[in-house]
């Protein structure tokens, strides 16, 4: 079965690495960033990180506004919440997971200072 397009949703947009690198820098940005602030930072040229700022575009991750001869792109994270909605379902299983690795950890807290209090008082 074909891959869908990447301009379809945002899971197909995302699944890109580069892209991915692209929303934390402007996820990381207090202001809007130039094309060329992008390439500068991720190392690409400009055709490729344009390209990516266009599936971004089309998918609504990315709004885009012209000042002067730039373009300054901005993160539309709201966009990003089907991702979150569907990450969350397993959230579940992390926090269990974390939930038994810290009983775990405090167990064998509490042995190793039970053996360390008895070895103490054997010294006695």
């Amino acid at each position: 079965m074909p891959r869908a397009a990447t301009t379809t949703d945002v899971f197909n947009a995302i699944a890109e690495p580069r892209r991915r690198q692209i929303i934390d820098l402007l996820a990381q940005s207090t202001r809007p960033q130039a094309v060329g602030d992008l390439v500068e930072a991720l190392q690409l040229s400009q055709p490729t990180v344009s390209k990516h700022l266009a599936v971004l575009r089309k998918v609504g991750i990315v709004s885009v506004r012209k000042q002067g001869q730039h373009r300054l792109y901005e993160l539309n994270a709201v966009e990003l919440r089907p991702v979150h909605d569907w990450v969350k379902t397993y959230e579940q299983f992390w926090s269990g997971q974390l939930s038994r690795i810290k009983q775990r950890a405090e167990k064998l807290a509490a042995e190793r200072a039970g053996k360390k209090k008895s070895s103490n008082s054997k010294e006695l």
